[in-house]
This record gives C-alpha cells, structure tokens and sequence, in this order.
C-alpha cells in the first residue's frame, strides 16, 4: 500500500489519536457548551490538517510555517481543556488525563521538527553562500 508523506510521521498519527480523544470529551461536555466544543473541534483538526499540509510542502520556510500553526492549534486545545479542567465541566477526567499527555507529546514533537527545519534551512543557506 503507498502512503502520503504526512501518515508516516508518528506526529500525524498522534494527532488522528488526538482527534478520537476530542471526539469523546465533547460527548460528556454538557449542553450549552457549544462554543467549547466548536472551538476543541477546530483546533484540534488543525493540528492534524497542518501537519499534513507541511509534510507536503517542498519549501522548507512553508514546512516550518504549517508545523508551526499545528503546534499553535496544539497549544490552543490545551487551553480549552483547562477551560473545561477549571470549570469542571467533565467528571470523568481519565479523558482529560489522556488527552494532555498526547498533546504535550504532540506539541513536543512538532516544536522538534520545526527546530529541526529551522536548523536544516540554516545549513542550506550556509551552504550557499559558501558556494
């Protein structure tokens, strides 16, 4: 089977767990609480749409500029769970648990991969400009 560039980063595949954990948080969400749930759904599938956006970009300041608005929606989502932490909105937290552990992994592996990025575009343009 061929695979896009983007389904064979762990990131990526962390985020799709990401998007399954949201999709179950905002079913024990009580009603009235639309707004939170728009904005966590938002968020969190602009993690994912990014990260795929960036894996097929060739330029590499365009790769970093996607990685970056993931890692921004990423720390976004976590806002919004400790928005719903604070006003205790779901008496479970088990999910909530879960839910900042993978997206501490996820904004840990994207801010890598955009210093990663960054370092590469440096060594390009040093390479250049020795040329």
């Amino acid at each position: 089977m061929n695979y896009f560039s983007h389904e064979k980063l762990d990131v990526y595949q962390a985020s799709l767990e990401w998007i399954i954990l949201v999709e179950e948080i905002v079913k024990q969400l009580p009603r009235g609480r639309a707004y939170l749930v728009d904005q966590l759904q938002r968020a969190g599938t602009s993690v994912l749409l990014n990260i795929a956006e960036g894996a097929g970009e060739y330029a590499i300041h365009e790769k970093i500029r996607f990685y970056r608005m993931a890692r921004r929606s990423g720390t976004e989502c976590a806002a919004i769970m400790d928005v719903i932490t604070t006003l205790k909105l779901i008496e479970n937290d088990q999910n909530i648990l879960r839910a900042r552990k993978l997206l501490i992994r996820i904004v840990s592996m994207l801010t890598k991969m955009v210093q990663i990025s960054h370092n590469s575009e440096a060594e390009d343009v040093i390479g250049r400009v020795h040329l």
